[in-house]
């Protein structure tokens, strides 16, 4: 099977290189064409001018970007040159209403859609270990499977359209849980001038313990805050969950707060750092 990269930016990047590594990336688009023409002399495959073009040269098409309607734009524009019998797989992040309305739409031209959102960030996304979360047709799942065990060691089938959406969801207010969780320990911690790396080692290693406070607690503490996964984006996941919440008629409260205190972030200039950054409002 050959496969087309749309969509070279953090998590992108590193993806594709797997895929290029594994012999089954041909193609790339990327909006900043600089991108694209580096990431092609080292990979040795084609760069495409359009969406429109490269969906015309492959049968399986890998889409990473940051918003609903950058992923509609896209599925709009290969829409118009997409074989029969391609498989689409979706690994951004957008809402659920917005993965089944692709689907229907590329259903139109005899193509399949995959919602595949990913975890993992930027680390997981270059050593191929990322989790994912998958909606659509378990045979369409079947058949890219070999490719999508080059950027991720763990994948499961969650149901229909939409739902790896659903799930990527979840994952998204659990993080903020954690990252809410863990900024004001570390800052309840600071306040009784413990020693603050003695405190990460002892309570990483026992039931409190979790990722994030691993890999992301030294750095907070020495406020650095090179992003993994930047506020600005964990803050438009958020708003969508908000979205989803309400349709589903659900209560997010913690949501709520976190969207607050990324806003004030935003507002500070710290966008595009990681969402650790919320330690600097403990």
């Amino acid at each position: 099977m050959q496969a087309g990269m749309i969509g070279l930016g953090a998590m992108g990047l590193g993806i594709a290189k797997n895929l290029a590594q594994a012999g089954f990336l041909k193609a790339v688009y990327n909006r900043t064409p600089s991108k694209s023409t580096k990431f092609a002399r080292e990979h040795n495959v084609t760069i495409y001018d359009s969406p429109e073009a490269l969906a015309a040269k492959v049968s399986v098409i890998f889409i990473s970007v940051s918003a609903d309607q950058d992923v509609m734009d896209i599925i709009r524009a290969i829409a118009k040159t997409v074989q029969p019998e391609s498989i689409i797989v979706d690994l951004s992040t957008i809402n659920s209403a917005t993965a089944q309305n692709a689907a229907r739409l590329l259903a139109q031209k005899d193509a399949a859609f995959l919602d595949a959102p990913v975890s993992g960030g930027v680390e997981g996304a270059d050593k191929g270990t990322l989790a994912m979360m998958v909606g659509g047709d378990g045979k369409i799942l079947r058949k890219v499977n070999p490719l999508l065990e080059t950027i991720a060691t763990r994948i499961i089938h969650i149901g229909p359209n939409g739902s790896g959406q659903g799930a990527k969801a979840v994952n998204q207010i659990m993080a903020a849980g954690i990252n809410q969780a863990v900024t004001e320990a570390l800052a309840f911690a600071k306040a009784q001038d413990l020693p603050l790396t003695k405190v990460i080692e002892i309570i990483s290693g026992g039931a409190a313990g979790n990722w994030f406070l691993e890999h992301r607690g030294h750095t907070m503490i020495q406020g650095k805050f090179k992003p993994g996964f930047k506020v600005a984006l964990h803050h438009k996941d958020l708003k969508m969950c908000q979205s989803m919440a309400k349709h589903n008629g659900a209560e997010i409260p913690l949501v709520d707060i976190t969207v607050s205190n990324y806003e004030q972030l935003m507002q500070q200039g710290h966008g595009n750092e990681d969402i650790s950054a919320l330690f600097r409002l403990k």
